[in-house]
């Protein structure tokens, strides 16, 4: 089959303006709520794109860990999205829920969490995902799968589950959004899009847009 013959009508469910919440944090959370309870596989799988020195864009897939007054993740802090945090510190956030015909894109600026917050989300990890956050140094250039093998096998001897404390380059970052778009799939490609826009009152303005 041609990729250009593949295609889904969406009939599950409807999107209007004077359904959804004034908040769009809060409107997120009863969709993630309802993809949770929809069993939807790695419900808190996103895309994050970042902005590359060259001004590429440079996306890959993070897990969403909380929602307050924004998205939270976490990761090396010297990694290629953290360097570009670093340089130029606006993102885009996309979450796809196929079994709910839904899609949320948020877009906003990000900064650092607090020591406090990612020292707390670190100690909850497995320990072996906290050997991991030693271990690798993502992003960059390694010889081999043994290179990493190695150096596993090197902290483990000198380090435990008691003493391990949490590197400094490693934490959480979270995205305050600015935009955000909720789409609901719908039959003929007439899709629902709600898209909030924060003003600089910080009051956010809602307003349907075309599919």
């Amino acid at each position: 089959m041609k990729l250009a013959d593949i295609r889904i009508d969406y009939t599950l469910k409807s999107l209007d303006e004077k359904d959804v919440n004034e908040s769009p944090i809060d409107q997120f959370k009863i969709w993630v709520e309802e993809a949770h309870q929809s069993k939807v596989d790695e419900w808190n799988a996103m895309n994050l794109s970042t902005v590359r020195p060259d001004g590429r864009p440079n996306s890959r897939i993070v897990l969403l860990k909380d929602v307050d007054t924004g998205l939270v993740f976490f990761t090396n802090y010297n990694s290629a999205k953290g360097n570009e945090l670093e340089q130029n510190p606006f993102a885009a956030i996309t979450f796809f829920w196929p079994v709910l015909e839904r899609q949320v894109r948020f877009m906003g600026k990000v900064s650092k969490i607090s020591s406090q917050e990612s020292d707390e989300y670190f100690f909850s990890r497995p320990f072996a995902s906290q050997i991991g956050a030693w271990v690798s140094p993502q992003s960059t250039v390694i010889r081999d799968r043994a290179y990493l093998e190695e150096k596993e096998s090197e902290l483990l001897q000198k380090i435990s589950q008691e003493s391990i404390t949490r590197p400094e380059h490693w934490g959480g970052y979270r995205l305050i959004p600015e935009e955000v778009e909720f789409w609901q799939g719908r039959s003929s490609r007439l899709h629902d899009r709600i898209h909030y826009q924060k003003s600089a009152d910080s009051v956010w303005k809602i307003e349907r847009l075309a599919p």
